[in-house]
């Protein structure tokens, strides 16, 4: 088995306080409670307010971890934030966190993977970490979709939330506890199926972005569907095999929280019931590359993740990217 290099330390999240329900949705769309669970398991999930933005739902789940460590702002050497939706095109999200939170010593990027983003940045922050480009790194993922979805399209509104969450990556106290393994991959034929069109420099804002709805997220649901089970499985094996492990050794899985379904076929391939992994969708719905880390700190602060277990964090998002990794926690 690996010795890792890195692990995790310290979580936070951040979830608005607005509630939004099915039956609120049936309300505007033609759609039920009845049909979004039984295709996506989604109850709820929350909306953020024009306060909340995503650098300072960002901020909010960082001064958690932060907190959890006893460290300040001055102590982070990096920042690695995951996000689809960022506050603005230029500069970056993480640019953005790093002022308002005062983290002046650190270097600060986005990872742009999608709901894949949260993985991709522990991977990256792993490396920095590894090649001894830093010892403290920040990692965030937060999102605010709500903003960024068609409101009229039955297809997609249903599906999204926003919050943030958020970890530390540093080197491995005892070398026996952190990343033992990390796996990561793409497909970027398949970027149709999960994409927004417009709002970037090939088609670039104009009064008709504003009508023809392309700066909208749009899913070709059935085959992201059949994709996405592909890819969480594709993870899920390499991860474990790059481990020395089997399902069975595995005491949670965190999976991208996009659909129940997808996290069952998830889990019944890696050989793991599903009262090993943890489930949130319910509560939340589809907060990209925001539900790993929401999903992880919420683990922690229930006490279904304690420390000496292992756990295998598994996401997929468009692109197509795909990416796991096998935590001793």
């Amino acid at each position: 088995m690996k010795r890792p290099f890195a692990e995790l330390v310290g979580t936070g999240r951040y979830s608005p306080a607005r509630v939004m329900t099915n039956d609120e949705f049936s309300k505007i769309l033609d759609t039920s409670d009845q049909w979004i669970r039984e295709r996506t398991g989604i109850r709820e999930r929350r909306i953020s307010t024009d306060e909340e933005t995503n650098a300072c739902m960002g901020k909010a789940a960082a001064l958690q971890v932060l907190g959890d460590l006893n460290m300040t702002p001055l102590d982070i050497d990096a920042i690695v934030y995951a996000t689809a939706s960022p506050d603005r095109l230029l500069p970056s999200q993480a640019c953005d966190l790093q002022a308002i939170l005062g983290a002046k010593n650190a270097a600060a990027f986005d990872v742009g993977a999608a709901c894949a983003g949260f993985v991709y940045a522990l991977n990256v922050a792993e490396g920095l970490v590894a090649a001894q480009h830093a010892r403290n790194v920040l990692v965030i993922a937060a999102e605010r979709l709500t903003k960024i979805m068609d409101w009229s399209d039955r297809a997609t509104a249903v599906l999204f939330g926003d919050g943030a969450g958020a970890t530390l990556v540093r080197p491995s106290s005892d070398g026996k506890r952190g990343i033992l393994s990390q796996y990561m991959k793409s497909d970027g034929t398949l970027a149709e199926l999960l994409y927004r069109p417009g709002g970037g420099a090939v088609h670039p804002p104009d009064t008709a972005l504003l009508t023809d709805h392309s700066y909208f997220i749009q899913m070709a649901g059935r085959e992201v569907f059949k994709a996405a089970v592909l890819s969480m499985a594709d993870a899920c094996d390499q991860a474990l095999k790059r481990a020395g492990l089997t399902g069975a050794d595995v005491d949670l899985m965190i999976p991208h929280q996009a659909n129940i379904r997808i996290i069952e076929a998830t889990a019944k391939h890696a050989g793991m019931p599903m009262d090993k992994v943890y489930v949130n969708v319910d509560r939340y719905g589809n907060t990209s590359a925001a539900s790993v880390a929401i999903a992880l700190d919420e683990a922690v602060r229930t006490g279904r993740l304690q420390p000496g277990m292992t756990v295998l964090l598994v996401a997929f998002g468009a692109g197509f990217t795909w990416a796991s990794m096998v935590v001793k926690w």
